[in-house]
């Protein structure tokens, strides 16, 4: 873990550093994936669970991390950093794989050009693709 960095993040999106919240960011930050609060359980098995929920909300809320639904189960990625309390800017796909059930962001698929008609303030966008992933495809030839 490298407490600066995750320290630097936490202050710049006016979060109170606490070890809790520091052990979560850190999770995320190894991550290549969507981590769901029952992944947070598991991986930090000795953690409340009302806390790690309060957790997600809390980054959620500033900007840090952004959710994404699916199969009924919500799960976070990590914001661009230009996200914050007043609006998300990850206007990307995100892309769940039906064979391992991960869900990953894919940056270069990106939605910025959209036309909105006139007086529309779009604060957030959720992109959602399914199918199978390049590791899985791999894998099943």
């Amino acid at each position: 873990m490298n407490s600066k960095l995750i320290e630097k993040k936490l202050e710049l999106k006016n979060i109170a550093i606490t070890a809790m919240r520091k052990l979560v960011l850190d999770v995320f930050l190894h991550q290549k994936k969507a981590v769901s609060l029952a992944d947070l359980e598991e991986i930090l098995n000795n953690s409340d669970r009302s806390t790690l929920y309060r957790t997600l909300k809390t980054f959620e809320q500033k900007g840090l991390i952004h959710g994404v639904q699916e199969n009924n189960k919500t799960q976070y990625l990590l914001c661009n950093d230009a996200c914050d309390e007043e609006n998300h800017y990850d206007f990307h796909l995100h892309f769940y794989c039906k064979n391992c059930e991960k869900t990953t962001c894919l940056e270069d698929v990106n939605f910025n050009q959209l036309k909105f008609p006139k007086g529309y303030k779009i604060q957030n966008l959720k992109f959602v693709a399914n199918g199978i992933c390049k590791e899985c495809s791999l894998i099943s030839k």
